[in-house]
């Protein structure tokens, strides 16, 4: 058995908490990213449904990068679901996205229930994490535009 000697430390780690940790690290991937595939061209945007008096009911917010739209956060209040908004915030998303030459949507989800709102109107299981949170699992769907 080969036995690497150990070098002295040159370097110490520190943590960071609070509104600016990792800033600088993030400053740097982007940097390193973009060098090997361009830019992010990285646009934020957001969708509301309001009802007729208009009470917000519904959105979704996310980013558009690299031409992929990510639905960052979804969510339809509980009595509006199974009334259509979900279903037609995600196809304004999707119309946002074509606008915006997209070539796929992305997100993820901890519910069953909207596992099968995604795949019934065309996303397709891109990966899954098992008891993330615990008893549970976050699934990450896609749908090519």
């Amino acid at each position: 058995m080969t036995q690497i000697a150990s070098e002295p430390k040159s370097f110490r780690i520190a943590r960071e908490t609070g509104p600016g940790a990792g800033v600088e690290t993030a400053a740097r991937l982007a940097e390193d990213v973009a060098a090997a595939f361009g830019p992010r061209d990285e646009s934020p945007f957001a969708l509301a449904a309001h009802d007729a008096s208009g009470g917000w009911i519904g959105g979704i917010k996310g980013v558009i990068h690299w031409r992929w739209l990510y639905v960052a956060q979804f969510f339809v209040a509980p009595d509006w679901r199974g009334k259509g908004v979900g279903r037609a915030l995600l196809e304004e998303a999707e119309t946002y996205a074509r606008e915006k030459d997209g070539v796929g949507i992305y997100l993820d989800t901890f519910s069953p229930t909207a596992e099968r709102f995604y795949r019934a109107r065309g996303f397709g299981v891109a990966g899954r994490i098992e008891n993330f949170p615990p008893g549970a699992a976050r699934t990450f769907l896609s749908k090519g535009l």
